[in-house]
């Protein structure tokens, strides 16, 4: 070999312009999770998956027969539809519409020839393909979250229910460009999008997964993202919505919640929502059992488990997986760039939505609430709760909003995964 044909076949003479976009993209999110600290649990694997999936030639992200097709070799391909498909079926047509059993067969076919799927594509199938991934990190969240601010005060349960309203929104808003011709969206695609409106990455990833699966990178990546940049999206919505005297209404002391309220608690809530919506208790179920082995007393050494060492764990997985999904190819699209606006109308929706159910109790209680705390009601826990702390300090230093906060913010993440189940029950 010439030493200028072993320089041609170097990774850089042969990556594409997309894929140099996307290595960007990635390196933007390194950027964010390391020099801004956004969220950096994630978008760091995320941020990092991106510019492995982006990597020439090698195929890290691809499925066996993606490596085959990008092989471009007309015998065996021909070899495959033809023994499974029959003669002069279309190969990308195939894969376009194929179930999920027929690309089952086409990629166990591809890999008999010895095309070996790339290690992100096997991460994705373990991690989210099974959806075994989001299930855990919800179950982290539960034994990491304390229900006692939402017991203590119920009334902010409508809080966290108002905020999910960023989701249907999204869904309506979704179909609207699909109906004026703007982007092509499926129902389903538009549930799986709306989802994003919570600001809840592992029910963005699960729902998406069922419903979606096409749309994974850009809803995955747009979830993420919009959780990491709480601080900088909700304090203009909260300032624009409430007036200053608003924003210093100061809270009365929560009660104190026994710990025989929060062992029920979970039980009840998994028990009432599993037998009206089945749908939802994959994610509430692990929701659930989380705070109550943390809740009981009983099982430390595993409440230990999930909320550390177990949920990191499925976190760096998760996170590069999300990132095999943003792929050049798959990822710079027309779809990509409505499910990244959508998302952020969604969640600024989401945010209005919480502070003006807030305002709305206020007229008709008694005991004032502070509005801020309704920003609270989206899924981003306990990120949004602090951003409501924060703005409630710079206008009384004496004005600790924190744990009122969490009360509606734990309500979201129970309403972004009751959301979930209605669309995947409908449209599942």
């Amino acid at each position: 070999m010439s030493l200028f044909e072993f320089f041609s076949t170097l990774g850089i003479f042969s990556i594409t312009l997309g894929q140099s976009l996307m290595i960007l993209v990635g390196l933007l999110l390194l950027y964010l999770a390391i020099n801004k600290k956004f969220e950096p649990l994630l978008l760091l694997p995320i941020g990092f998956g991106a510019l492995l999936t982006n990597i020439p030639e090698i195929g890290l992200s691809m499925s066996p027969i993606e490596k085959l097709v990008y092989a471009n070799n007309p015998t065996e391909i021909n070899q495959i539809i033809s023994e499974y498909f029959g003669r002069g079926t279309d190969l990308s047509l195939l894969l376009k519409n194929a179930s999920y059993m027929d690309l089952k067969i086409i990629n166990d076919a591809a890999q008999s020839m010895g095309y070996a799927p790339g290690i992100l594509y096997v991460f994705y199938e373990v991690a989210i393909g099974s959806g075994i991934a989001p299930l855990l990190i919800f179950m982290g969240v539960g034994a990491m979250t304390d229900f006692g601010p939402l017991l203590a005060n119920p009334k902010t349960l409508i809080l966290g229910a108002a905020a999910q309203f960023g989701i249907f929104a999204t869904v309506m808003g979704a179909l609207l460009l699909d109906y004026f011709g703007l982007i092509d969206f499926t129902l389903k695609q538009a549930a799986a999008t709306g989802i994003i409106g919570g600001a809840d990455g592992p029910t963005a990833i699960y729902v998406s997964s069922i419903l979606a699966p096409e749309l994974l990178g850009p809803i995955a990546v747009a979830a993420y993202s919009y959780m990491a940049l709480v601080p900088l999206i909700q304090p203009p919505i909260m300032r624009a919505l409430t007036s200053e005297s608003e924003r210093t209404i100061q809270m009365v002391q929560l009660r104190n919640v026994s710990q025989k309220e929060k062992i029920i608690f979970p039980i009840m809530l998994f028990l009432l929502v599993g037998l009206l919506l089945p749908s939802a208790a994959p994610l509430l179920g692990m929701l659930c059992l989380g705070n109550l082995m943390k809740e009981s007393l009983v099982v430390d050494r595993l409440s230990d488990v999930a909320q550390n060492s177990l949920i990191n764990i499925v976190t760096i997985f998760l996170g590069l997986s999300v990132g095999s999904k943003l792929a050049a190819d798959k990822f710079l699209t027309t779809e990509t760039l409505g499910i990244l606006i959508l998302g952020m109308i969604a969640f600024a929706i989401g945010t209005a939505a919480g502070v003006l159910v807030a305002k709305l109790i206020n007229i008709f209680s008694k005991t004032k609430i502070n509005p801020l705390i309704g920003a609270a009601g989206v899924s981003a826990v306990p990120m949004a709760a602090r951003v409501v702390n924060k703005i409630g300090l710079e206008y009384n230093s004496q004005n600790h909003l924190l744990m009122h906060a969490m009360g509606p913010n734990i309500a979201g993440v129970i309403g972004s995964a009751v959301a979930a189940g209605v669309m995947i029950k409908f449209l599942g």
